[in-house]
């Protein structure tokens, strides 16, 4: 659904900000952190302002999974996408997986189911 407020979390700069770009381009209001924790911070301010939050799985930190469900308790509604390039079995039906590398299209398709499920 363009136009929906997206939350980007990825510590690899050059990829941030390709999706970041890539987003706004199909209408969506993107935001990037390079963190977990930045993003948890982000997130705080207003929880209920975000339809979806795209990660990578593995931080240095937390996991990107972990991030997830500290933000479901704040917004229970939040869908989510997570990538890796290893596999992985979500836990809520309200999270996708998209396997590393993935093509552009395939990202647009996910954002689409996601930010339209009940």
């Amino acid at each position: 659904m363009p136009g929906a407020r997206l939350l980007l979390v990825d510590d690899e700069p050059a990829l941030l900000d390709l999706l970041k770009k890539y987003l706004e381009r199909l209408g969506y209001l993107a935001e990037a952190c390079g963190s977990p924790e930045e993003a948890l911070e982000i997130f705080e301010r207003n929880p209920e302002e975000f339809a979806l939050v795209l990660t990578d799985l593995s931080f240095p930190s937390i996991s990107g999974e972990e991030m997830v469900e500290r933000m479901r308790a704040r917004n229970p509604r939040l869908r989510a996408i997570i990538s890796s390039g290893y596999p992985y079995e979500p836990r809520s039906k309200h999270t996708a997986f998209l396997l590393k590398p993935y093509a552009p299209k395939m990202l647009a398709e996910a954002i689409g189911k996601m930010t339209t499920r009940d």
